[in-house]
């Protein structure tokens, strides 16, 4: 990645805590926009939302909320054109929706699917339906995967405007499941696959829910941590192990066999991302402190080396790649933020 040009390429923002949870808001009028969250552990955690301001090239902390254990995931709401409310997902002991004001951000509902008992099982990861922003699916250590439905409605007052309820809960796996992601296949509303203990990959129909596809197994039957669709193409998708170094890219077309792996990192991968806006560049980002830009456009020839490579200060625990401005991709380590241009 060039450092060079009249606009700097890489901003820092530095947290008062370990950044594990990270991700790009896309409405139009919120550019450079991200929440972070800590990574403490104890009860007691917390939400940033920060924003680069362009004239001064300074990130700055808009807003803190507290937030009961780390955030596995959080997720802005998928609207690129600003016609629902401001909101923000995160996962933890549950699904928490909040709304985002100038001024602060405030609970508007919290999903439990555990109404007869004050057990919650944790949740590992959820995913927030592009096609139709009122469906969200949210993965649990208790081997099931949730759909969720949300209601937005007016505005009226102090009154949450914001109300969620199950759509279907199914088990999806034999043990643990922990990534869970809605495919733009067939409409983008209707399939998602998931990963988990149990080394499968996973996939299911909304519409078909009495059986599932497994579309990739572990050899060694290694737990899976992440899955990430391809943007442009929804035949691929990009899925790791549990203390991998490698990524495995597979084709739900051909099932069971990876058409590449990418193995050049040199100790375990901690995220992956794909490019919004083209089929073959994928970003992988791991504890060996690089974020490498792959091209696999000569899949199923092997793929060797990345096109790019970024060295980072600490080890990369998450990598994100602003859906609604490809060109900058998001880092974060230890206590910290980057932006890079790509």
């Amino acid at each position: 990645m060039s450092l060079h040009g009249k606009r700097k390429e890489i901003y820092k923002y530095e947290a008062p805590w370990t950044v594990y949870a990270m991700n790009w808001s896309v409405r139009p009028d919120k550019r450079f926009r991200l929440a972070l969250g800590s990574f403490v552990e104890e009860y007691n955690n917390k939400v940033q939302l920060v924003g680069l301001e362009e004239e001064s090239s300074e990130f700055i902390c808009r807003n803190t909320f507290d937030h009961p254990y780390p955030t596995t995931k959080l997720m802005w709401i998928p609207d690129t054109k600003g016609v629902y409310p401001d909101l923000l997902a995160t996962s933890g002991d549950y699904l928490r929706i909040w709304r985002v004001s100038d001024t602060e951000t405030r609970l508007e509902c919290l999903l439990n699917n555990n109404k007869n008992s004050d057990f919650c099982a944790p949740l590992t990861s959820f995913d927030w339906n592009e096609v139709d922003p009122n469906l969200l699916g949210t993965s649990s250590i208790d081997t099931t995967c949730t759909i969720w439905g949300l209601e937005t409605g007016q505005v009226l007052g102090r009154v949450n405007l914001v109300s969620g309820h199950v759509k279907t809960q199914l088990i999806a796996h034999d043990k643990e499941v922990y990534d869970i992601a809605f495919s733009r296949a067939g409409g983008g509303r209707d399939m998602f696959a998931s990963v988990g203990a149990d080394g499968s990959v996973r996939m299911f129909d909304l519409r078909h829910l009495e059986h599932s596809t497994i579309i990739y197994e572990d050899p060694q039957h290694h737990p899976l941590l992440r899955l990430c669709w391809n943007k442009q193409d929804p035949n691929y998708l990009a899925t790791m192990a549990m203390d991998g170094m490698e990524v495995v890219i597979l084709d739900v077309r051909v099932p069971c066999t990876p058409v590449a792996r990418l193995n050049n990192h040199r100790a375990c991968v901690n995220g992956i991302a794909w490019a919004p806006h083209s089929s073959c560049h994928i970003c992988t980002a791991a504890d060996d402190h690089q974020a490498l830009i792959w091209d696999i456009q000569q899949m199923p020839r092997a793929i060797e080396d990345p096109i790019l490579a970024y060295t980072a200060e600490g080890e990369i625990n998450n990598v994100q790649w602003a859906s609604t401005q490809p060109d900058w991709i998001a880092i974060c380590y230890n206590n910290c933020l980057e932006i890079l241009r790509v």
